[in-house]
């Protein structure tokens, strides 16, 4: 195993449990001596923290630049409305700039061949860093009707702590924000649900991991020995089945009261202790 890996906790769909993974596999590394890091990735609803009851310690602004046309000095060339990826610039008889659409990269103001363009900062939410116990804890918050969410994932994963084996609770979900939550990570677990929703999301998010030469494990929570479909997929498609949460409905309740299991339910430090073996071996 490398040292401090980071491992990203992901599902293609919302609903499967993966926040609860997260948190305890958090708890699991913590209660064994482990420096570790939760970073709840989910900007647009974190809720790590209702269960890891954090003391923040710091809350910082997270920003944007975007760019602003002096239109006394544009030219109406045209090249930053063509150089945009992200059709945050639209030309019609001067450049018009739609600021909820920019991914801050800058390029418009690189080649505008008169400087007719600066940036200034757009405000898109919030970091939050502290300590839940023993565990390093950071999370974004999103402002309200904010689009976009992957700067402040990324400003989320700058406050990685080097010194501690890292838990991305990412978004749910394949699309962008998923993608900059699990780029990079050592490992990804996916947590799936025996379901016909579950097993079609699953797919989607192979489908999505796979080409990005990431390895990756699938844990089903809130499994049903009656219900093997997920299981005869990961067979087929050689994915390792990290483990089988049961289905059961005193994690329900305690869920509900935003308690971690391990009280309760001490069975449950036993699942995730073997969980986190299995993601060890393939680190």
């Amino acid at each position: 195993m490398k040292s401090f890996p980071s491992i990203a906790i992901a599902s293609g769909k919302g609903g499967t449990g993966k926040t609860t993974v997260a948190v305890h596999l958090a708890a699991c590394l913590s209660g064994q001596g482990h420096e570790a890091q939760y970073l709840d990735c989910d900007v647009e609803e974190p809720n790590g923290h209702l269960f890891l009851k954090p003391e923040i310690k710091a809350t910082e602004p997270a920003a944007i630049p975007v760019p602003v046309v002096d239109m006394d000095r544009c030219t109406a060339c045209g090249k930053c409305a063509a150089v945009c990826e992200f059709n945050a610039v639209a030309m019609l008889k001067k450049p018009m700039v739609f600021p909820e659409l920019c991914h801050g990269c800058g390029a418009c103001t690189l080649v505008c061949p008169v400087g007719a363009i600066r940036e200034e900062s757009r405000g898109i939410g919030t970091v939050e860093t502290g300590q839940a116990g023993p565990i390093r804890f950071a999370q974004g918050r999103l402002n309200v009707g904010e689009p976009m969410s992957p700067p402040l994932i990324r400003a989320v994963k700058n406050r990685r702590d080097p010194a501690a084996i890292a838990l991305f609770d990412s978004p749910p979900g394949t699309s962008c924000p998923v993608i900059v939550t699990v780029r990079a990570a050592d490992f990804i677990v996916l947590v799936t649900e025996p379901s016909p929703f579950g097993l079609h999301d699953l797919t989607l998010a192979v489908e999505t991991f796979r080409p990005m030469g990431l390895p990756f494990g699938v844990v089903v929570n809130r499994a049903d020995p009656a219900d093997v479909r997920v299981q005869d997929f990961c067979r087929r498609q050689e994915i390792p089945v990290l483990a089988e949460l049961p289905d059961d409905r005193r994690v329900a309740e305690t869920y509900a009261r935003g308690e971690l299991l391990f009280d309760r339910l001490p069975e449950w430090r036993d699942r995730i202790t073997e969980l986190w073996a299995r993601i060890e071996e393939r680190l």
